[in-house]
């Protein structure tokens, strides 16, 4: 199993827009195979940063997720609401 932790720090007021995105993004992830859970947290003491936090059975599982056309289309979506790139860590245990 792996766990996935991206970081997001949005730009401005845009709270609305990147939860409907990142709520799209969960609903098009769980439809994946291997997809296990996932879970949004945002920041008390930094209203504009999320952290989603998703468990896939493996590795190769998230990467075909990564590497899906309709991952990447969204993902360049929320990129637009962005101060900075998404940060990613990778987790096994």
């Amino acid at each position: 199993m792996v766990k996935v932790l991206l970081e997001r720090t949005i730009k401005g007021k845009q709270v609305g827009e990147i939860v409907r995105l990142l709520r799209q993004m969960r609903v098009l992830a769980m439809q994946q195979p291997g997809y296990i859970s996932g879970e949004t947290l945002h920041a008390l003491d930094d209203p504009n940063y999320y952290l989603v936090i998703s468990t896939w059975e493996s590795l190769e599982h998230w990467q075909a997720w990564y590497g899906s056309q309709e991952r990447k289309t969204l993902a360049a979506e929320i990129d637009t609401l962005l101060e900075a790139p998404t940060r990613m860590r990778i987790f096994t245990y």
